[in-house]
């Protein structure tokens, strides 16, 4: 061991001086937590939405003739396998609108691991959708053709080139690249995983793309609410920040389909070369004749959902490296005698913690949520569902729906608790709904029992039983699960440095041409020897030698937190994290620090 230290000791030292000249500010770990709450509010000289795209922006026109690929995308089938999807033909709108044959185009996809030489070509499927209104002065519309192409046994952590299409007309797309997700494994993780919310297709969310792109992410995870077409009439012209205040006499909430494929081609940029994990919000369920749902969402998104044993496109799970991803549907039953909870537990049951150790789940409407704006609107969803998640450790929960930025502390059943989720609501992509800038705390701004009513579920309002709030619906001061929320569009990047260590940052777009962007950052960090969890054996039951360098690590990075004089704390904080926590590292670094 000394031989070790004295390994490390140029290291360490080159580190130390680096670090105390570069870092101004440390960043927090929820070791530190709970938090005091804090609330930035809207800043009044940024405007709270903007309007939406025009269709004729060049984004979103069509530029390839007709039967060329177009909103090509990919999504993550397993980490030796991918989803291509990809558009075909052009949609009509009109009264008398006519499906095209899915047949007449065939959906290839050819790749390889050098760009220029595809060695596989794989088939898939393709198909179209309808939505139809039975109303007069509704228009109808048929997409274009829909393909959807499975590629299989891809070598993980591997960069493949493709192009898509049908070689027979030919019509094949130009090349495109991806890099598959690393193998399920303690040790390896996704680079950089961006999570957005509620985009839209405003300015605003234009800004929020190009934000992203510049943080360089290596997967986007998209938690509903996606192109917000439904904020249109079916005959398109403007839309909506308000769709039942700007069109009371609409006989259905209406969707202006095109939007959907403005959308696909405005994101092609990203989703052709990165996969995309959506899920579904209130606005993709579109509802139609016959009481039809969720047409364009199921139609267009390719999914794990078979891969991962669900039957339902509108709830599924993925890994990526050492995370597990379960995404949740709201908007379909989540009773705890349904099919969507019994695959969940299936699921939960299946994960082993000593593979991917980090367990991240994502839905759309948040339960933990003190802005005026859906407080309280998924509360049936929280009681049937919570506990399940608790148990088997949970440790981080996304969300949006809300359009604004919130990062709870550590909670279970609205109390403080070490071994809680960090539920984070990124609802702020840009959307034409504009940002929430109320809180439930506010005076005069507590919803009434009956007020945000879900479009899905029951109302399970309820005055807390505890606590501070006790006897009341709302707080009077921000709630103490809440440990940090502003009313700002933006976006956020997890990156897991390890298996009990990942910085989450929140990214602001009025920040997006300064160097230090972020409007929020912290260290999520995983106890697994303090929050031991029912699913397979975690990393508190793994063999011995395993433990040592993970104990070690923890036990350091949490030394750290506490050291007496703070401006140490980055150095051994970056030491911690990023070396390879070799036995030696922290006791050299407290003989530094003289413990």
């Amino acid at each position: 061991m000394k031989e070790d230290c004295k390994l490390w000791i140029p290291l360490t030292t080159f580190v130390f001086i680096i670090t105390m000249v570069v870092t101004e500010k440390r960043i927090p770990t929820t070791l530190e937590g709970p938090f005091e709450p804090v609330t930035r509010r809207f800043d009044p000289s940024l405007r709270r939405g903007s309007d939406d795209l025009p269709m004729d922006d060049p984004r979103l026109k069509k530029n390839v003739t007709s039967n060329f690929p177009e909103q090509i995308a990919l999504a993550v089938s397993s980490p030796t396998s991918m989803w291509v999807s990809w558009v075909t033909g052009d949609a009509q709108v009109g009264s008398n609108a006519t499906e095209l044959d899915p047949s007449s185009v065939a959906s290839e996809v050819w790749y390889g691991k050098e760009s220029g030489k595809y060695a596989k070509v794989a088939k898939g499927a393709s198909t179209v959708y309808s939505q139809l209104y039975p109303f007069e002065g509704l228009l109808n519309y048929t997409s274009g053709i829909i393909h959807h192409v499975r590629l299989k046994g891809l070598k993980p952590k591997t960069k493949y080139y493709y192009k898509c299409g049908d070689s027979s007309i030919p019509a094949m797309s130009e090349e495109h690249v991806f890099e598959t997700s690393p193998m399920p494994s303690p040790n390896s993780y996704p680079r950089r995983i961006a999570v957005i919310g509620d985009l839209g297709l405003t300015s605003n969310s234009t800004t929020t793309i190009d934000h992203l792109i510049q943080n360089d992410p290596s997967m986007i995870l998209m938690v509903g609410d996606l192109s917000y077409a439904n904020q249109y009439r079916t005959t398109g012209g403007k839309g909506a920040a308000c769709f039942s205040c700007a069109f009371p006499d609409a006989p259905i909430r209406e969707s202006y389909q095109p939007r959907w494929d403005g959308w696909g081609r405005y994101m092609e940029t990203l989703t052709s070369r990165l996969p995309m994990m959506v899920i579904e919000g209130n606005h993709e369920i579109e509802p139609q004749v016959a009481g039809i749902t969720f047409k364009s969402y199921l139609t267009r998104f390719a999914v794990p959902s078979a891969e991962s044993g669900s039957k339902s496109n509108l709830y599924y799970s993925f890994d990526a490296g050492g995370v597990h991803f379960i995404m949740l549907g709201a908007y379909v039953d989540y009773n705890s005698t349904g099919a969507q909870f019994s695959w969940l537990k299936k699921d939960l049951l299946r994960v082993d913690r000593t593979v991917t150790p980090w367990l991240v789940a994502a839905w759309h409407p948040p339960w933990y949520n003190s802005y005026s704006s859906h407080y309280q609107e998924f509360e049936c969803m929280r009681q049937e569902m919570e506990s399940i998640l608790y148990q088997y450790g949970v440790d981080i929960v996304f969300s949006g729906h809300v359009h604004a930025y919130e990062r709870m502390n550590r909670v279970y059943n609205y109390t403080l608790d070490p071994c809680g989720p960090v539920y984070i609501t990124v609802g702020d992509g840009g959307n034409i709904e504009k940002v929430d800038v109320d809180f439930a705390d506010d005076p005069g701004k507590c919803p009434s029992a009956g007020d945000n009513t879900p479009e899905f579920g029951g109302l399970c309002h309820l005055n807390f039983s505890s606590g501070p709030a006790k006897g009341q619906f709302c707080w009077n001061k921000q709630p103490e699960w809440s440990a940090y929320r502003e009313s700002s569009f933006g976006h956020g990047i997890l990156e897991v440095v390890n298996s009990t260590y990942a910085l989450w940052a929140w990214h602001r777009n009025q920040d997006i041409y300064k160097e230090e962007s972020h409007g929020d950052q912290i260290y999520i960090v995983r106890q697994p020897e303090l929050c031991s969890t029912v699913s397979k054996p975690s990393l508190l039951h793994s063999p011995p030698s395993l433990l040592p360098s993970l104990s070690l690590s923890a036990a350091c990075c949490h030394h750290h937190s506490q050291l007496m004089f703070s401006f140490f704390s980055p150095v051994i904080g970056v030491l911690c994290l990023f070396v390879t926590f070799r036995q030696s590292l922290c006791p050299f670094l407290y003989i530094l620090m003289g413990n």
